[in-house]
């Protein structure tokens, strides 16, 4: 028989760190005014840190009156004691950090390369702190993760939503200071869910940033003026889809450039548009765009809605890993607005989700009926359905969910009223008006059937529209 008491060793480790007893270390962390002595054990060091290991090295070994000097002015104190506990005992705090030092953390652990921490830190990053890595500053702080590749999780972070989000990046003022790498990486992608003309147009924009002294206007280019975009374009030429813009914006938008772009290239795209069957060269395949029906939402909205669905943390999914389909089924200006178009176009499809327009406003209502529409005059009961709430349907961080509390009247099917969520005499959310730009209800009381949203309007509230998408699991 064999125990183990491996928090009792921890604990006996970390001791170690408080008198600072036999240390043969001296760390200055920091500099100028900031610098701080830090003292530490070399056998420790040594055999819990391969940095530390080659450090003790004779090679590169300073050693002062029998002590190992380490200078380390680019790691904060605060950070270099934070790792070293790590390295000690084996723990370590994240949640009293803000993003920005969590960031600097993060390079701290990759300069003394605690391989064990980086993912760790990076995951705390991604699930805990997002308001801080899409904040304005986000062009600085991808620079910053580029540069290390350790940084995959971060980096793959920002990849994921450049794609799903583009116009982030894409329509951010500090787009045209994206370094010419990082630009080239983003355009490689597949998956980038952004019209080729717009990423021609942006490019056009970055490279003109780089050479400010250059005119905006085309026509007013020397032939100086053209090589010098010529090689700063070059690069990027074989990542742009241009068999895929619209012979329209061809024409008016790219053809202007004609002279940065080689001339087989502008002949095999008009014979592409002329005689297609002609063209015998191989061409990259289309972006994978994402194409959701909405004209209410975005696609990360359906990323929610599938956490929501799944009861999880929306960290688990992205735009491409979601398990559900959303088709979209109805949509009242365009179907008519009326009870009997809604069970005629939603009725007995399975699960769907519901999504209405606040008028005057930027909030988004609804809910999810995990089991289906019809015409029965009955209610129904479940667990799984819930009411939803975006304050402003540009920003997710003002998302609330209200989950059914599963009494019979979760969902309510009849032919005179459309979607109709909770309630025998008081629903949560329901259609109470059939006009073009219709009237919903939330009769707010302590009987209703699902967890109270505060930000869903009380009372008859006017819609400018609504949407239903029947669910379907991939």
């Amino acid at each position: 028989m064999s125990f183990e008491y491996l928090q009792e060793v921890s604990n006996d480790f970390e001791k170690l760190l408080e008198p600072e007893e036999e240390y043969d270390v001296i760390i200055y962390a920091g500099e100028n005014e900031n610098v701080k002595e830090i003292h530490a054990h070399s056998l420790v060091l040594r055999t819990r840190s391969q940095y530390f290991r080659t450090g003790f090295s004779k090679k590169w070994a300073e050693k002062k009156d029998g002590k190992f000097i380490f200078k380390k002015p680019n790691i904060f104190p605060k950070f270099f004691n934070i790792i070293l506990r790590f390295i000690y005992c084996g723990k370590i705090t994240l949640n009293n950090l803000q993003g920005s030092e969590l960031l600097k953390l993060l390079m701290a652990a990759d300069e003394l390369n605690i391989q064990t921490l980086i993912p760790c830190i990076q995951d705390y990053l991604i699930k805990h702190q997002r308001e801080f890595l899409q904040q304005q500053n986000f062009i600085e702080i991808l620079d910053s993760i580029y540069q290390h590749e350790s940084f995959k999780d971060l980096w793959n972070f920002y990849l994921e939503k450049f794609c799903e989000e583009p116009e982030t990046l894409f329509k951010s003022e500090k787009f045209i200071n994206l370094k010419a790498p990082l630009l080239e990486l983003i355009l490689k992608r597949d998956d980038l869910n952004l019209d080729e003309i717009i990423i021609w147009d942006s490019l056009i924009k970055w490279c003109l940033a780089q050479h400010s002294n250059i005119s905006q206007d085309v026509k007013k280019w020397s032939k100086e003026d053209v090589a010098i975009m010529e090689r700063a374009i070059h690069r990027f030429i074989p990542l742009i889809r241009f068999y895929y813009i619209s012979p329209e914006d061809f024409l008016s938008k790219v053809f202007p450039y004609k002279g940065l772009l080689p001339d087989d290239l502008i002949s095999n795209i008009l014979t592409f548009h002329m005689v297609p069957n002609k063209l015998n060269i191989d061409i990259l395949p289309p972006r994978c765009t994402l194409i959701y029906e909405s004209i209410l939402i975005k696609p990360q909205h359906f990323v929610i809605f599938s956490s929501w669905i799944e009861k999880k943390d929306d960290s688990h999914y992205n735009i491409r890993n979601i398990p559900y389909n959303f088709n979209l089924l109805y949509r009242a200006s365009r179907d008519g607005n009326t009870p009997a178009e809604f069970h005629n176009k939603c009725d007995k499809k399975g699960a769907t989700i519901v999504v209405v327009k606040v008028s005057s406003t930027e909030q988004i209502v609804g809910g999810y009926n995990p089991l289906f529409w019809d015409s029965c005059s009955c209610y129904k009961s479940t667990n799984d359905s819930f009411i939803f709430s975006f304050t402003d349907r540009t920003n997710f961080q003002s998302a609330k969910v209200g989950y059914s509390k599963g009494d019979p009247y979760s969902i309510q099917n009849y032919s005179h009223l459309g979607p109709v969520f909770g309630g025998h005499n008081n629903p949560d959310l329901y259609e109470s008006s059939s006009n073009v730009y219709g009237t919903w209800s939330n009769i707010n009381t302590s009987n209703n059937s699902y967890v109270k949203i505060d930000s869903i309007p009380t009372g008859n509230f006017k819609v400018d529209d609504y949407e239903v998408f029947q669910v379907v699991k991939r």
